[in-house]
This record gives structure tokens, sequence and C-alpha cells, in this order.
């Protein structure tokens, strides 16, 4: 059986990377290790909860890597939220503060049905903007929402109170 305490074993810490002071947690010896990938595609999928799920949505863009393999084991449809610019077609955007600055994610308008079942996935939840633009995105388009699970949480930033009375689910949390 798969365990978080494998994947958390991998996670490499890099010091000052964007910039001074932050630790950035390096997913990628998670993803070029292939049995330590499938463990975290797994783990990911049982937030479904035994529930069928007709969309798993994916924030741009580490978040599309686990998304759209989550999606392929549940048989599921993947839904990407972007930045904005970035969908071809018609969208719903949110603007949403960063610790520095502003930003814009967007959804297809046709990308979730109302009551579809949705899993929103996302690499990593730290202080809880994107994710929470998102999830507002799904509430707006009247999906139903799962859970919100995530690879890894900086629970020490509080970003899961941004995202109201849903489910969600960190894999791997730093307090």
């Amino acid at each position: 059986m798969p365990s978080a305490d494998s994947l958390r074993a991998a996670i490499r810490d890099v010091h000052d990377f964007p910039k001074p002071g932050i630790v950035f947690k390096d997913i990628t010896p998670v993803l070029a290790d292939g049995p330590l990938f499938r463990d975290s595609i797994s783990l990911l999928c049982e937030e479904a909860g035994g529930q069928a799920i007709d969309k798993v949505v994916g924030i741009d863009a580490r978040g599309f890597i686990f998304a759209a393999a989550v999606a392929d084991r549940l048989g599921a449809g993947f839904v990407p939220i972007r930045k904005k610019g970035k969908l071809p077609w018609n969208t719903r955007g949110l603007s949403y503060t960063l610790e520095y600055g502003e930003n814009i994610v967007e959804i297809h308008e046709d990308a979730v049905s109302p009551g579809e079942k949705v899993l929103l996935v996302d690499d990593l939840l730290a202080t809880g903007g994107t994710a929470a633009a998102a999830v507002e995105l799904l509430d707006e388009l009247q999906a139903d929402l799962v859970c919100a699970a995530f690879l890894i949480e900086l629970g020490f930033l509080n970003g899961r109170t941004r995202l109201g009375d849903h489910r969600i689910h960190s894999l791997i949390r730093y307090d």
C-alpha cells in the first residue's frame, strides 16, 4: 500500500528559491521516480472516496501533472484551470491576491456542468489564493466539489482557511 511517508522522503528542500528566505518544496524527485509517482496518483485517487468522479480539475501548471493522471486512473474527464489568456474559448475568470501581487485564473464556461462530481487536484496548497479562486469558479459553475486534494500543504500559511467548508485533503503537510 502506498504511503505519504515515502513521498515526503523524496521531496527536496531548495533554500532561497525563488527568492531569499523561501524554502521551496521540490517535487521533481517524486515525478522522476516511476513507483513514487504512481503512488502519489493512487493516494490522490483515494480522495474520491469511492464516488464516481465526472471531472478532475487541475490548477496551472504543476497541478496538471497530477490531475491528468488522476483523471485517467478514475476514468474521468480532465479540466484545466489556467492563467488568464491561456484558454482558447469562452471563459469565466476570477482575480485573486497573491503575497506579491494579483493574478487571474480562468476556466472554460462549459467545462463543468451543474451537479457534476469534481475532484480538484493541485501539487501545493500554500496561502490558498489560487485554490480559493479555483473553488469559487467551480462553485459558480455549480459543480459538486467532492474534495480539493493536494500533494503538499504548507499548513503554517493557513491556506485551507480560504477554501470554505469544502472537504480538503493533503497527502503531506508541513506545519
